[in-house]
C-alpha cells in the first residue's frame, strides 16, 4: 500500500555548501538551504549527517537536527557552518517541510569529491561561489 503513495514532488528548494573568506582571507565553508519558490517553506525540519570511509576507517557523524517554523519566498537560511575535513565523507541534508497543508521530502547527499572548485557555480540569492543541488 505505502509503495503505491506517490510523492509529490520538490522543487525549487535547494541545499548549498558556500565558500567565503572572512575579513583576514581565512576560507570559511557554510552550508544553506534556499528557497527558490514564490511562496513560503512552513514547518521546516532539517537532519544533516555525514558518512563514509577515510583511510579505511568507517565513519559517522553525529547527527544534526534544525526547525525552521518558517523560510520566506526568495530566501536562504544558514543551517551550519561545515568542516573541509568532511567533505571525504557523504554529506547527507534531508529535508521535509509543508506548502498547504501537503508535505515535502527530499534528501540532498554531496558525496565525497563533489565539493570542489572544479564544481563551483555562483549560488543563487547568496551571489558567492560554492556547489548547489536543487
Amino acid at each position: 500500500m505505502r509503495e503505491d503513495i506517490e510523492p509529490p514532488k520538490v522543487t525549487d528548494v535547494a541545499v548549498a555548501v558556500v565558500q567565503r573568506f572572512d575579513e583576514i582571507n581565512n576560507e570559511i565553508w557554510e552550508v544553506y538551504l534556499l528557497n527558490l519558490k514564490d511562496i513560503p517553506l512552513e514547518v521546516v525540519l532539517i537532519r544533516s549527517s555525514g558518512y563514509g570511509m577515510i583511510e579505511g576507517h568507517k565513519i559517522e557523524t553525529t547527527e544534526l537536527r534544525r526547525h525552521i517554523e518558517l523560510i520566506e519566498p526568495k530566501s536562504c537560511l544558514l543551517i551550519e557552518p561545515i568542516q573541509p575535513e568532511v567533505f571525504a565523507l557523504s554529506n547527507q541534508y534531508w529535508v521535509s517541510f509543508y506548502i498547504h497543508k501537503v508535505l515535502y521530502d527530499k534528501k540532498y547527499i554531496f558525496v565525497p569529491g563533489s565539493i570542489e572548485p572544479r564544481n563551483f557555480i555562483t549560488v543563487p540569492l547568496i551571489e558567492e561561489q560554492g556547489v548547489m543541488i536543487k
